[in-house]
């Protein structure tokens, strides 16, 4: 019996839960398509320095597709963050293994399939494009900044970005294109909602590819708002934008109604953000699943880590049991 085909568009930790609870579950094939828009962190050093498409969420999804019996060794490496050393400190070791990888091959998406191999995962990362882009992000009040960094600016905060674009313009990763029309299943989130999940639609290609698919488009919806990128928007917002920027609604739209403690509430709270409010109303348009899919831990932010993270993440388990549910 062939398996189903599940494709998760996104970028590093919303992804990487996704993809773990699937790897697990072993009853489909998986692909990560990932963006490659990010500016900050050992990131964006390593993208300056080298001129690179920027390695973080690649190699977070490689991490969570990891397999074979030295899985957590392979896992840990990936993730492993120097925390001393001239120029070291602050780098993720994955990242340093990857941008090598970048430069000893003949494409970026030659670099992460060699990565694959040498990692052994259990599917297939790709990235949306093989070209180096920026994200420009225009704000309602006319301002324009360039670079994803900026949406972790707190000194940007509330306010409301009216569009975002990518510079330059570039075609998608042919084998992505492939793997979307082949689905049978395509999953958008959870993550960064204009950081993570809008820019992978930005590529040329993509929009008509993700039209033309048959598969059940699904989009996951965060747990929080983002002060600095979502302030202020309910749920049927974050759908009304998913589907400005994919040129499709979603099939299926799933939304959390576990509870989040008040005292995980009150420390985003002073960060001034919130539990995304769910104002979805019952539509012939998509179906809305409702179902306590978040996990009760919480998550430590690394000292040497210098992008801010979120406490919360959605249970990778709950989650690979409904999408499963959805191939069936």
């Amino acid at each position: 019996m062939n398996k189903k085909r599940v494709v998760v568009i996104g970028g590093g930790t919303g992804t990487s839960v996704v993809l773990s609870g699937l790897k697990q579950a072993g009853v489909c094939d998986l692909t990560a398509i990932v963006v490659v828009s990010d500016s900050g962190g050992s990131t964006g050093r390593l993208r300056d320095e080298f001129g690179f498409l920027p390695v973080g969420d690649l190699r977070q999804c490689l991490a969570a597709l990891a397999d074979g019996k030295h899985q957590e060794d392979v896992r840990q490496m990936l993730l492993y963050r120097f925390n001393k050393g001239n120029g070291l400190s602050g780098h993720n070791l994955g990242n340093l293994i990857i941008t090598a990888l970048e430069d000893l091959k003949t494409s970026p998406g030659k670099a992460i399939e060699t990565a694959g191999y040498i990692f052994r995962i259990n599917g297939n990362v790709y990235p949306i494009t093989e070209q180096n882009v920026n994200l420009v992000i225009e704000y309602k009040d006319g301002s324009v900044r360039i670079g994803e960094a900026h949406l972790d600016d707190p000194t940007l905060g509330g306010q409301i970005i009216k569009a975002i674009k990518l510079s330059p313009h570039a075609p998608i990763y042919y084998k992505a294109a492939q793997a979307l029309k082949e689905a049978d299943l395509i999953v958008l989130g959870p993550g960064d909602l204009y950081g993570s999940l809008l820019p992978n639609t930005l590529v040329r290609g993509f929009k008509p590819t993700l039209q033309r698919s048959k598969a059940s488009f699904v989009y996951i919806v965060n747990l929080m708002t983002h002060y600095s990128q979502t302030h202020g928007m309910t749920a049927s917002d974050h759908v009304r934008q998913v589907t400005k920027y994919c040129g499709r609604k979603p099939d299926i739209v799933i939304v959390n109604t576990g509870i989040i403690s008040p005292k995980v509430q009150a420390r985003y709270a002073q960060q001034q953000e919130f539990p995304v409010f769910d104002d979805l109303k019952d539509s012939s348009e998509y179906e809305i699943i409702r179902q306590d899919c978040i996990s009760q831990v919480t998550t430590k932010q690394d000292i040497n880590d210098l992008v801010p993270r979120s406490l919360l993440r959605h249970d990778s388990q709950k989650l690979a049991t409904m999408l499963i549910s959805l191939l069936s």
